[in-house]
């Protein structure tokens, strides 16, 4: 991964922009629905577990896996 920073620019508290190898996926528009698009519930934390569980699917279908640490 290589940091892009602009010459003249102070050195940010995060990373403005990055250069990276692989793959990039992005996801828009999940919502809480499963996948026959039906809602199961109105309240608002499991829709937010089924949106969030449509986006690991998602990651999983795109050859994502399960990583034990951030580094």
């Amino acid at each position: 991964m290589q940091v892009l920073l602009p010459a003249g620019w102070r050195v940010p508290r995060f990373i403005n922009g990055v250069v990276a190898s692989g793959k990039t996926v992005h996801i828009a528009g999940m919502i809480g629905w499963d996948a026959d698009a039906v809602f199961h519930s109105d309240d608002f934390a499991a829709q937010t577990r089924q949106a969030l569980e449509n986006i690991v699917a998602v990651l999983r279908e795109a050859g994502g896996r399960r990583s034990t640490s951030f580094a």
